[in-house]
């Protein structure tokens, strides 16, 4: 799936949250506390990274290209 941002980047959990991955801000804190995941390929722990256009995030079988 693809998700176009408007602005420099968005937070990461507030993109899970968009998204529809997670429920609440505290679910998608909770999925990246897990390790569930990837950025760029590699797990990542950091709640509130940055993410930019070009970058690739998988969550389970979803993977999401930011535009």
């Amino acid at each position: 799936m693809e998700f176009k941002i408007t602005t420099e980047y968005i937070e990461l959990i507030k993109l899970l949250k968009v998204l529809g991955i997670a429920e609440t801000g505290g679910h998608a804190k909770a999925i990246v506390d897990e390790g569930e995941v990837k950025y760029n390929g590699v797990v990542d722990l950091r709640k509130r990274l940055k993410v930019r256009p070009g970058d690739i995030i998988e969550v389970g079988d979803e993977t999401i290209k930011v535009i």
